[in-house]
């Protein structure tokens, strides 16, 4: 996110207000009539801030900009009368911020108002996923989004996962969804899986896993072998240094 701050240009834009007793903020995108400005990542918002008509300004009165609670640092010029901040580019940490101006000299004339950034689920293209027979399968999507997506699901080859047949089970933590089964089998658990998020505003978003199973694989265990092998070789080595004597008189 870059916060960029310039005089406001009265030709460019009709601005929707949030207003408080003294100031008013002006912004684009509109702001709701709770104090709330929709946006979604990567986009910009645009917030204007000024003295009511109602209300005189000292000659020396400033306006302040903070950004929940911390002040923004705000260019000559663009303190009096009029200030403007810029939003650009939107990113994932600006949901929730709150930007509030108010004047310098009276804290209580105030105005604020609330960012609310939409985000799609981050679902999409394919996987490829190799598993041994008899092993786990783990698969998961990210479902993060908002708003929350409303429901997740998963289809084993086009058809909804029989979770009791396969002993999948499925975990959902707002973050991501999981589906696991353990001591695969070939003919239960191979296929062309899909991960389904469907969001209120951005509709479904899909990924697909390519599950291939491979025969189970012996594995030995190395470090029991590897001490094996070094108790023979000290036993022999003993057995030889004990009959040294015997086998160099028998070759003399």
């Amino acid at each position: 996110m870059k916060l960029m701050f310039r005089p406001p240009l009265l030709h460019l834009l009709l601005y929707c207000a949030t207003q408080a007793l003294g100031v008013k903020i002006q912004s684009v995108p509109e702001v709701s009539s709770d104090g709330v400005i929709q946006i979604e990542v990567e986009q910009t918002v645009s917030l204007v801030c000024q003295p009511d008509s109602s209300y005189e300004l000292q000659a020396d009165e400033e306006l302040v900009w903070l950004r929940n609670g911390a002040v923004v640092n705000l260019k000559e010029g663009n303190k009096k009368g009029r200030s403007s901040v810029c939003v650009t580019p939107i990113i994932y940490e600006d949901n929730g911020a709150t930007f509030t101006c108010h004047l310098s000299k009276n804290v209580t004339v105030s105005a604020s108002v609330t960012l609310n950034v939409t985000y799609r689920p981050q679902l999409s293209g394919s996987e490829q996923v190799t598993v041994e027979e008899e092993a786990e399968l783990l698969l998961q999507c990210d479902i993060w989004a908002n708003p929350p997506v409303s429901s997740v699901s998963w289809t084993l080859n086009g058809s909804k996962v029989d979770l009791e047949a396969g002993g999948f089970t499925v975990t959902n933590n707002g973050f991501t969804s999981q589906l696991s089964a353990n001591n695969v089998e070939k003919s239960l658990h191979e296929g062309t899986y899909e991960c389904l998020a469907d969001s209120p505003i951005y509709g479904i978003h899909t990924k697909i896993f390519y599950v291939t199973l491979t025969e189970k694989t012996m594995k030995f265990p190395m470090m029991p072998m590897i001490a094996g092998l070094v108790v023979v070789c000290l036993t022999a080595l003993l057995a030889v240094f004990s009959r040294w004597e015997k086998i160099t008189k028998c070759c003399k």
